[in-house]
């Protein structure tokens, strides 16, 4: 069986891709899968840099077609019997207005749903918010969840509860880092944030008075150094399709506190603090009680260690190889999913 798995042309220095993800998916798969990657040779934005990857895209077609990544549209010219769309979240349906979501909307989901016999989702709160924006079947969208990169392993630490290290890993509007930073304030720590600060960010954590440092365009390797260095992990997101560093904490050995919405508490279940992203309070009273219960701490730890078995690159890898076989079948059967 031959796939070729479709990816957008790489952000520089983007180290939270769902590129790096099925990097670590290709590596697992059985030996009598091959496969070639075909990556736009143009960004995705503009009319004619799209036009021109959706016709490049026809003529690297295999006898699967698997779109890995923010591309959604390139599924408009391929053969759809053949066509798994992988969607990770439905973010900017959320964000955008007016025209711009119309089309967005258009492009990114409704046609491509269409056009793809089978569509790949990283979590059930995803599938779910799909479903709320097309009328499709539910059974032609499939569960996988991302899977954890070898890179992270366990590394035990004493934890530092006079003055922890709290990693924050990444930095976009939804990583919530104004409210992060009130939560901060008084709290005796250093948070150390993965990613370059907008100018709002760095007011907030100034006026706070919360004591941060910052690093950027890190590799893969120094990413695991940080989690290393680190005594606990902060993710309490927005929004989030999936949520990798709760998973790349728990395989360190990290207490994680995170959101309690959206996919965070399905990525995480008994393997983190959950609070409430939207308030202050509850994000301050989650990181006080790990800071200060030693026991509730290393359960985490520990429920941590066995929540990340769920998410190694086999395990993942295998479901894939079912998915590819339904597809495969239905392909050389000449049946329509619907």
């Amino acid at each position: 069986m031959r796939v070729t798995f479709y990816q957008r042309k790489p952000y520089l220095k983007n180290n939270f891709s769902i590129e790096r993800v099925f990097d670590d998916i290709r590596k697992a798969l059985p030996n009598n899968i091959k496969y070639k990657i075909a990556i736009s040779s143009y960004d995705s934005r503009g009319i004619w840099a799209r036009v021109y990857n959706i016709i490049e895209a026809v003529f690297q077609q295999s006898d699967l077609n698997h779109i890995a990544g923010d591309v959604h549209y390139l599924a408009l010219l391929l053969k759809k019997k053949r066509t798994i769309l992988t969607v990770t979240d439905c973010g900017p349906l959320e964000q955008l207005k007016g025209l711009k979501k119309l089309l967005f909307y258009l492009f990114w989901f409704w046609l491509p749903e269409k056009r793809a016999s089978l569509i790949s989702v990283i979590s059930e709160a995803t599938k779910q918010e799909l479903l709320r924006h097309l009328n499709c079947n539910p059974n032609k969208i499939k569960v996988i969840y991302c899977t954890i990169s070898d890179i992270f392993k366990p590394f035990p630490k004493i934890f530092n509860a006079i003055k922890p290290i709290i990693l924050q890993v990444g930095v976009t509007k939804n990583k919530n880092i104004p409210r992060l930073a009130a939560a901060l304030k008084g709290i005796h720590c250093n948070l150390r944030i993965v990613g370059k600060l907008s100018k709002e960010q760095m007011l907030a954590l100034n006026s706070y008075d919360v004591n941060f440092s910052v690093i950027a365009n890190i590799s893969d390797v120094e990413l695991s150094k940080e989690y290393q260095r680190c005594d606990m992990v902060v993710f309490v997101s927005t929004y989030e399709g999936f949520g990798l560093p709760i998973i790349e904490a728990n395989a360190v050995g990290r207490p994680v506190v995170t959101s309690n919405i959206l996919s965070m508490p399905e990525v995480a279940r008994d393997a983190a603090c959950l609070v409430n992203p939207f308030d202050v309070e509850s994000i301050r009273a989650g990181v006080l009680r790990v800071i200060q219960d030693a026991a509730y701490r290393e359960q985490l730890v520990q429920n941590g260690f066995n929540n990340v078995e769920r998410f190694r690159p086999h395990a993942i890898a295998d479901q894939y190889v079912e998915l590819y076989k339904k597809l495969s079948r239905k392909s050389h059967n000449c049946e329509d999913f619907n």
